[in-house]
């Protein structure tokens, strides 16, 4: 029985095999290279639009301490709500009908809220010793905020965006089931044509983007974040960037 499994498996490694190293399936309208393309697009559009909603609310709220908990509640609804029920039910409307835009609605709803808590948690959290010894010096209410709370904040903001974008690019393969050309095509395509090569060849992209986009965001953080190696190489803790923390301090 191990040594079937193990033939089926080589097979199917196989058909993947056979399906990328064919020309002919990397061209055209349906091809790798166009879908590929389809699929940055839209993720990173819906990414961008997400971060246009979500970040500047999130700041200021973060700014005042002040309606975070009612906020981050409300933002996390988006998260309740399954990214294809959105789709589903966008695609009933007439002015979104299928493909790009009933998908990109449901990626913006679905990126918002690790934006939104990230960057709230973020601004919120910063020394209040720090803020008021700011704010001692004679800086206004939008210096402290520019040049003191945001740099501090900058690594919760860019994990974020980082969990954001890395959802956004493994969900949008659900466009798919409403006619959206995207790389999630060749999953849906294989299973309906039984075809392991071209579904097996769906997956591994989706998961090499999201991979490549997660290693995006790490090295913008680095490049960005030089403080946060030093304190590494002191000793010193860095600032928590997951998700689920940064929600659990927002509602405190």
């Amino acid at each position: 029985m191990v040594q079937a499994r193990h033939r089926g498996l080589m097979h199917t490694l196989s058909l993947f095999w056979h399906y990328v190293t064919t020309a002919n399936n990397w061209w055209g309208t349906t091809g790798i290279v166009e879908r590929t393309i389809a699929h940055v697009r839209i993720s990173v559009v819906a990414t961008f639009v997400a971060a246009a909603i979500a970040l500047p609310p999130s700041v200021a709220l973060g700014h005042v301490r002040k309606g975070g908990l009612l906020a981050v509640s409300i933002v996390n609804i988006g998260r309740a709500i399954p990214s294809l029920a959105i789709i589903a039910f966008l695609t009933t409307l007439t002015f979104f009908g299928f493909g790009y835009r009933p998908t990109l609605v449901a990626l913006i709803v679905l990126a918002i809220p690790p934006i939104f808590t990230n960057a709230y948690t973020g601004v919120r959290n910063v020394d209040r010793d720090i803020v008021e010894a700011a704010r001692g010096m004679g800086m206004t209410s939008n210096e402290v905020l520019l040049r003191v709370e945001m740099p501090s904040a900058l690594p919760l903001v860019i994990a974020g965006l980082r969990i954001s974008a890395v959802q956004v690019v493994a969900t949008a393969t659900l466009g798919a089931i409403v006619a959206f050309e995207c790389l999630g095509s060749f999953i849906t395509e294989g299973i309906a044509q039984q075809d392991d090569g071209k579904l097996l060849t769906g997956a591994v992209l989706v998961a090499v983007l999201a991979l490549i986009t997660d290693g995006f965001f790490i090295l913008l953080q680095r490049a960005l974040t030089p403080w946060m190696r030093r304190r590494k190489r002191r000793g010193i803790a860095p600032v928590t960037a997951d998700i689920d923390v940064a929600a659990t301090a927002a509602a405190h």
